[in-house]
């Protein structure tokens, strides 16, 4: 079975060259409607399930979703410190390192779909009242030495939101056999 192929089941984000505002529209309903994907996915997930790995070394499908949250979490905040400072340097973190804390392997995921309910709710409030000046704002990522704009971060956590459905899908198909 091809790596990458599990690594990236929808294949890496790409920016497309042009961002215009019914691509951030629709970016911005894809964040909106992750937490009722998630649930709606993890409604009939049994404790078993959520053990199943995505791809070999991966993480469990209980991971993934703790990772979300906590991914999901820390976007919201670069937003908030992209719209009220001047190009700031955002903090990275150590995401390996935080699917192995206790709250990444808690089985009972309930808590985090809330979580990424109401933080989507919040988040994509935010997102539409942002400003085409708003859009052209940027961050500086020091794990990658780039400016990000707000746009592209939209695309990039529409992506990211996908990106991983399609992990606990796979999981679920493969039963977390490789």
């Amino acid at each position: 079975m091809n790596i990458e192929a599990l690594k990236f089941p929808i294949g890496p984000f790409t920016v497309p060259e042009v961002i215009d505002q019914k691509q951030i529209n629709e970016w911005i309903s894809e964040i909106e409607l992750f937490p009722k994907r998630l649930a709606e996915l993890a409604s009939n997930i049994s404790t078993s399930e959520l053990n199943y790995h995505y791809r070999p070394e991966g993480w469990t499908i209980k991971q993934v979703a703790h990772h979300c949250a906590d991914s999901h979490m820390n976007a919201v905040i670069r937003l908030k410190l992209t719209l009220t400072e001047s190009e700031p340097t955002i903090r990275p973190y150590f995401e390996d390192r935080w699917a192995l804390l206790p709250d990444s392997l808690d089985e009972d995921i309930s808590a985090t779909i809330q979580i990424l309910t109401g933080l989507h709710k919040k988040w994509g409030f935010i997102l539409r009242h942002l400003t085409e000046e708003d859009l052209k704002r940027e961050f500086i990522h020091p794990e990658h030495g780039k400016r990000f704009s707000l746009a592209e971060t939209i695309g990039n956590y529409a992506w990211h939101s996908n990106h991983h459905l399609a992990h606990i899908k796979q999981a679920l198909k493969y039963k977390g056999q490789f």
